[in-house]
């Protein structure tokens, strides 16, 4: 069978040669001492024209200066430039690696696709599985993973896959997802995808110290502790599938409890599934079953969530086939295990014996995946490494062992990120060489002259030769930004470019160039290179939007834009008109201060609603040894949120959840363009009255409203702002973390979660409540809410003050303020 090949436009085929469009490049950095660290990753990070070059493949090892030297660095690069994953002191314990493998759940279609494009280890292992498994499927695997086109991905991992698998969407399946959730297709394709990721991480020098799989994710652990060769897994995995298809139907309910609760709600035809944390069990069985029980439990006020699937996995629906199983399991040779793995069936490190017994696999098939329990086995000081889609696994053990057991790092995308997965496999290999990883010794070498004084390479490349349409759009730009220095692969916006200035530009490129730039597209081709091209295709006829290398915008999240503040502080964000909102009224304006909020020297304070972290620097700046418990559950404001606490050496424990009443899951709008209104709740209509309400006060102010500014291109920016990327988050409730850190007193707590206060308050213990001195909280007004939340305030000590600012008249935001004992 010849190489399987994928000939979508924006991708190369099954050779080695370099794909047509920017590519992702890691450089693992070391240097000497801290103060040539520095400089050198400020080389790294320069705009392409100054950028020393890279050496061939997607990871290179970099010396800076003097050769030798512990002090570490890793930067990616990628369409959008080059970033700093951060940087390591010499001394950093090398932690090792846990590989985690998923069962089904977070799969979907394309799972992969960049990596089996960008990576010959990880497509050589999925060809040699694909043709392997060919026979006994009847069908070639990678053309049912790899089915959807690149666009049609895009578009589902903003909003589609995942919501169906977990049951928020009651759409219907595409022709290409029914053939990939088959469960006959589905457990080898994701087996396949599984151990073609820990070949790419072996081939790097990342192997596991041990291993837990959920579920089928057992079986890629036992196929990489050698219990059974690479062959005989791929037919065991692909006739357990084919005899659990032939099983009648089943379903499954994911139940909020703990596991004697569940066990209790069994009855007769019920099995627990699952126990995959302290409050979080999987009950399974027949549908009618699954589904009476969901009702009661919903009447009950229990939370719960049916489980996207064909089949009642680990109950006793599955015992018809087990005999079957474990008679197929003795067809094969099975080894005692050469890695470590932990047992599923036990929650404990497999033995000798469960390994080389063929009934292990038919107790595996029906028992109950004791996953809390394996989690707990992995032990203390492991980077927890996840090789599969998603992270799932990651938030599980978040919420068995707490945040700060291990250090949890995805290596494949979220099926709703609009990431792609080398740069997430990449970004991992960053962080695992970050926690002091020794690595392999293939990756090209490289030296970095560097002069730290100036903190600028001594060599430099050539530089960009722009073209007649770039040197004609770099005028344009030069007269709107005031300045010359425009490097030709950064973003408009991350040079000083707003919402005003774009809507001006729109109108001096038809001047210019005769053609119509929308301001949207403004926003979508944000660079010199792109905004030119975009104007060379609609000057040929074309339609930038069909061109396949139209990005996306700027502004979602990796954004490399520095901004200084007016005090001084330079910090990482994605939006000035924001920024400088949220700096005026936190640092300018001193509104906690001014309403009696004050902090000590050695305060505790929690921030819930971090977003990219200026409430966490206030509290840094404002007293000494500021101890900071930071929670933001969008990924894309956590990575600025970290990048922020890491330059200015913020103490800061940082959580990437949402906090809430209860442990759960639940879907998160980010508005990449405005962040500070995503939400757990969103209401676009309501979002936009609100911002179009804000601006016309800070017009009436007197303060520089742009969008009051732009007539007819202010609706096409709204709906710019309001463009939403959707991500599956953990929550969590506020005591459960206050216990497992050990707080014993919070000196203040600033909330801001955009209509989710209430489920914030009501998940503190009522031993907690007295641990809390103050509280500032912004506070929707819907149906009277501000009066219960004061009254709830009151019941616990605590003067309280609501009022509105201003600046939000006419909406229901409100802020509150809480002193215990104080009169405010």
């Amino acid at each position: 069978m010849s190489p399987y090949t994928i000939t979508a436009d924006e991708t190369r085929d099954a050779t080695d040669a370099p794909p047509a469009r920017a590519s992702w490049h890691l450089t693992l950095a070391t240097a000497a001492d801290g103060r040539a660290l520095k400089a050198g990753v400020a080389a790294l990070e320069a705009p392409q024209s100054a950028r020393p070059g890279h050496t061939t493949g997607p990871v290179s090892k970099v010396g800076i200066g003097t050769p030798g030297g512990g002090h570490r660095a890793a930067v990616l690069t990628g369409p959008e430039g080059a970033a700093a994953l951060g940087t390591a002191q010499p001394g950093t314990t090398a932690q090792p690696a846990a590989f985690m493998f998923p069962g089904l759940g977070d799969h979907h279609l394309n799972m992969g696709r960049d990596l089996y494009r960008d990576f010959s280890v990880f497509r050589a292992e999925v060809d040699r599985c694909a043709e392997a498994l060919a026979p006994e499927l009847g069908l070639d695997i990678r053309e049912i993973i790899f089915s959807a086109a690149p666009a049609a991905q895009s578009e589902a991992g903003q909003g589609m896959d995942l919501r169906r698998m977990l049951g928020r969407d009651s759409g219907p399946q595409s022709a290409d997802e029914r053939r990939l959730n088959a469960t006959k297709v589905a457990q080898p394709a994701l087996f396949v995808v599984e151990y073609a990721l820990a070949a790419l991480w072996a081939s790097w020098g990342v192997r596991p110290s041990i291993m837990i799989g959920y579920s089928l994710g057992e079986y890629v652990a036992a196929t990489l502790a050698g219990v059974l060769s690479l062959p005989d897994a791929l037919t065991l995995v692909a006739r357990r599938a084919a005899l659990i298809d032939t099983l009648p139907e089943g379903a499954m309910l994911a139940v909020t409890a703990d596991e004697e609760t569940a066990r209790g709600l069994l009855g007769e035809n019920l099995s627990l599934s699952a126990v995959n944390g302290p409050d979080f069990c999987v009950v399974a069985g027949p549908v009618a079953d699954v589904e009476a029980l969901e009702l009661t439990l919903t009447e009950r006020g229990v939370v719960n969530r049916r489980v996207q699937t064909t089949h009642a996995f680990h109950s006793s629906m599955m015992e018809p086939i087990a005999d079957r199983v474990t008679e197929l399991a003795r067809t094969f040779t099975l080894n005692a295990p050469r890695i470590p793995y932990i047992s599923n069936v036990t929650g404990r490190p497999v033995t000798d014996e469960q390994a080389t017994d063929p009934g292990y696999w038919a107790r595996h098939l029906v028992s109950t995946v004791r996953f809390a329990d394996g989690l707990r086995s992995l032990g203390e000081g492991n980077l927890l490494l996840e090789a599969g889609p998603g992270q799932t696994l990651n938030s599980m053990a978040t919420a068995v062992l707490g945040a700060g057991a291990g250090q949890g790092i995805a290596s494949m995308r979220h099926p709703l990120e609009h990431h792609s997965d080398t740069s997430v496999v990449l970004r991992a290999l960053g962080r695992l060489w970050l926690a002091g990883a020794e690595l392999g010794d293939g990756f090209p070498q490289a030296t970095l002259d560097i002069d730290p004084a100036a903190g600028q390479p001594e060599q430099q490349d050539a530089g960009h030769e722009p073209t007649e349409t770039e040197h004609a759009l770099h005028a344009v730009w030069a007269r709107l930004l005031k300045t010359e220095e425009l490097p030709y692969d950064v973003s408009f916006f991350e040079l000083g470019g707003n919402s005003l200035l774009a809507a001006r530009m729109v109108l001096r490129i038809s001047r210019t160039f005769g053609v119509e730039l929308s301001l949207r597209q403004v926003y979508e081709w944000a660079t010199l290179v792109r905004m030119s091209a975009a104007i060379d295709t609609l000057l040929a006829g074309g339609d930038p939007s069909e061109t396949a290398a139209s990005a996306r915008s700027s502004h979602t999240g990796s954004s490399l834009a520095r901004f200084r503040l007016p005090n001084g502080l330079t910090i990482s964000h994605q939006n000035e008109a924001e920024t400088r909102h949220f700096y005026e009224d936190i640092f300018d304006h001193r509104t906690y201060a001014k309403n009696g909020i004050t902090l000590r020297d050695g305060a505790t304070v929690v921030d819930v609603g971090g977003n990219i972290g200026l409430f966490t620097l206030f509290s840094h700046y404002e007293a000494k040894n500021v101890r900071v418990y930071t929670f933001e559950p969008a990924p894309p404001l956590f990575q600025l949120l970290s990048q922020n606490v890491a330059e200015h050496g913020v103490d800061a424990k940082l959580f990437n959840i949402g906090i809430s009443d209860t442990e759960a899951e639940a879907a998160f709008t980010f508005y990449p363009r405005s962040s500070g209104m995503s939400s757990f709740h969103p209401d676009e209509a309501e979002e936009k009255h609100n911002l179009r309400t804000i601006i016309e006060n800070q017009q009436k102010a007197g303060a520089d409203a742009e969008l009051a500014q732009l007539g007819s291109y202010a609706e096409e920016l709204m709906d710019v702002r309001f463009e939403a990327i959707e991500f599956t988050a953990r929550l969590r409730p506020l005591s459960a973390v206050i216990r497992e850190q050990g707080i014993e007193r919070i000196d203040l707590i600033k909330v801001d979660v955009q209509k989710s206060e209430r489920q914030v308050l009501d998940g503190i213990a009522d031993e907690d409540w007295p641990k809390i001195q103050q509280m500032v909280l912004e506070a929707h007004d819907a149906d009277g809410e501000v009066a219960r939340i004061v009254q709830l305030l009151e019941s616990h000590g605590f003067q309280v003050k609501a009022e509105q600012d201003e600046l939000y008249v006419g909406t229901d935001i409100h802020n509150i303020y809480a002193v215990r004992g104080t009169a405010l």
